[in-house]
């Protein structure tokens, strides 16, 4: 019997990535959270298949994600979602399963019992066609979605806005990248679902405050900006500010829609603050945003009128920004030119 290690994981005789010379197909899978996806995608930029199942309306009555139960949901749908992502492979490319280059899974950070579900059916995958694996990290894919359907090369200054991370990252090359801010308390979508809750929206909040805030005043309420050193974000005193002006309004009309249209403004003008100074002292020209929050409108408007001043800005197709098997493939290709061994484990938070 073949050694797993020597066949599958070092594979001496594969080189994936910019610099192979031939065409790759890489098949993801991402279950980091509440979404289970499988996707195919070729050199990194062209999505050949892209399959995402949901769970959203799932844990609506919940108010929030349910670990336990997205787990189940998962093991419930990773058959469903492979199965479809080969069809339109092969029936839109003529992609067959020995096609591939390689696997790939997302292995953190997120939900251990979530990750272990998508991770072990690229393992799985991997070692049936017997083809490397490749473990990625579930930030960097979100940078890399703004790879798909773009001639975007590095250098550029990022900003990855999700519900669990807030970080401006200084994008050298494909595959050297660094953290120079972070929120020290509440991501931004972290903090947008905690103020929709404050006001009586459903889940997901999030979506629902952008829209309540472009009917709103973004000037009815001054609400405090956090004072931060250097490059990092706080919004844990912005939506405290936010309870106190809730109750402000107990047993009167609450103004919903200027009240989101005020804490909106404070947060997309914080980011574009912080980033535009980065990326000028870097010297760079090129900002991209990434992540779940960066499908928000007013942070999208707020970042994009950067083109008014020189710079070429780039952010992901709506169906790109929320988490997607695609954008781990793409991460794949571009910031991995190594395998993982069989042995490589989940991690819940940033390593």
């Amino acid at each position: 019997m073949k050694n797993i290690k020597e066949t599958l994981f070092t594979k001496k005789n594969i080189e994936i990535g910019p610099e192979s010379g031939y065409d790759n197909y890489i098949m993801a899978i991402e279950s980091s959270c509440d979404e289970t996806a499988c996707a195919i995608v070729k050199n990194g930029r062209e999505v050949i298949a892209n399959v995402v199942a949901s769970q959203i309306k799932t844990h609506a009555k919940f108010g929030g994600v349910i670990p336990e139960i997205a787990a189940r949901e998962h093991l419930d749908s990773i058959n469903i979602v492979i199965e479809e992502a080969f069809s339109q492979a092969k029936d839109i490319a003529g992609i067959n399963p020995e096609d591939i280059t390689a696997f790939a899974g997302t292995v953190g950070p997120g939900l251990v019992g979530c990750l272990l579900v998508g991770l072990n059916a690229a393992k799985t995958l991997a070692l049936v066609y017997d083809k490397p694996f490749i473990g990625v990290n579930h930030l960097n894919a979100h940078l890399c979605g703004n790879y798909i359907d773009t001639e975007l090369k590095p250098p550029f200054m990022a900003l990855l806005v999700s519900g669990g991370h807030t970080q401006i990252i200084d994008v050298k090359s494909y595959s050297e990248q660094y953290i120079l801010g972070e929120t020290i308390d509440d991501a931004v979508g972290e903090a947008y679902d905690k103020v929709a809750r404050l006001i009586g929206l459903p889940y997901p909040g999030g979506p629902r405050l952008d829209k309540l805030a472009q009917e709103g005043n973004p000037k009815a309420f001054h609400l405090p900006e956090a004072k931060v050193d250097g490059y990092n974000f706080s919004f844990s005193g912005l939506k405290t500010a936010v309870l106190r002006l809730v109750k402000s309004f107990d047993g009167k009309e609450m103004p919903v829609n200027d009240i989101c249209a005020s804490f909106q403004e404070c947060v997309s003008s914080t980011l574009l603050k912080k980033l535009k100074r980065a990326a000028e002292e870097k010297g760079y020209k090129q900002i991209v945003i990434a992540g779940g929050v960066a499908a928000n409108s007013e942070i999208r408007r707020k970042i994009f009128s950067l083109e008014k001043e020189g710079y070429s800005v780039f952010a992901p197709s709506m169906k790109y920004c929320t988490d997607n098997a695609a954008m781990v493939a793409s991460c794949a290709y571009f910031n991995t030119n190594t395998f993982d061994d069989i042995n490589v484990e989940v991690f819940s938070r940033v390593k």
